[in-house]
């Protein structure tokens, strides 16, 4: 199953696949959206619906049908039964429904995210907008990263070059003045707050520059973000000046900050 895997890898099939699993977990998703939806609180007090566990078992299942035994690391899974003692070679990083907070409050920008990590490096990520319909993937391996609106034909993203007046995107979550003092930090004269996996699109796509984030976050809640950046163009260091890395303990993420051009 590996030697199919890294096939529909290198020819970018893969990655097509991983869009059209991420858009029918969209599906799924939407009829939930400002229809008086209810959250759950986790054991870490974040919230959890139907929508997202609805997701994650169309996800898993689909996973499961074309690449049987493959590790998979999902949110909602991990609640339930535990995070693996490990991390194999090859996984998959799920996240059916990033940003579900501002998702029960109507707001747009919640994400589903899949991605696929062969020895703590991101190689292949989608994040689906399901609000927007709009998916945004890596490629083929150098082979660039793509955005489309659902049932139209992929266009080319790049991250653009750092301009005289950087903009930063940030968490919705930060104050103003630690989000100011952040943006300050990589550069930044302007930032805009947003939710989810989103921001790293954002800067795939040339809208933004950087990322920064000094709070807490899950291996599921950037992975897929961070393989579609790279593949723009972009960069995600942790705070050691390093590529952010996965398979961590716990799979929990420290500070880290996104880069474009």
């Amino acid at each position: 199953m590996i030697k199919r895997l890294t096939a529909d890898l290198a020819s970018g099939a893969l990655a097509e696949s991983l869009a059209d699993i991420a858009e029918d977990a969209a599906r799924v998703i939407l009829p939930w959206w400002r229809n008086g939806v209810v959250a759950d609180a986790k054991a870490d007090d974040s919230p959890v619906t139907g929508a997202d566990r609805e997701a994650e078992a169309l996800i898993l299942a689909r996973l499961e049908a074309l690449y049987p035994g493959v590790q998979t690391v999902a949110e909602e899974a991990v609640e339930v039964h535990g995070a693996p003692d490990h991390a194999a070679d090859w996984f998959w990083l799920i996240d059916p429904l990033d940003g579900t907070r501002g998702f029960v409050e109507g707001r747009e920008s919640f994400t589903v995210n899949i991605a696929l990590i062969h020895k703590g490096a991101p190689v292949a990520g989608v994040v689906t907008a399901p609000a927007t319909a709009t998916t945004w993937r890596s490629g083929a391996p150098g082979g660039g990263a793509f955005r489309r609106r659902f049932g139209e034909g992929w266009q080319a993203i790049k991250v653009r070059n750092r301009p005289a007046s950087p903009m930063a995107v940030m968490s919705h979550s930060m104050t103003d003045a630690e989000a100011q003092r952040l943006a300050s930090r990589h550069g930044c004269v302007h930032w805009q707050g947003t939710d989810s996996s989103l921001k790293f699109c954002l800067i795939a796509e040339g809208r933004f520059d950087a990322y920064p984030r000094t709070g807490p976050t899950s291996e599921w809640d950037t992975a897929a973000g961070q393989a579609v950046l790279e593949a723009a163009g972009g960069r995600v260091m942790a705070e050691d000046g390093q590529p952010l890395r996965y398979g961590k303990p716990r799979f929990a993420n420290g500070g880290f900050v996104a880069l474009g051009g």
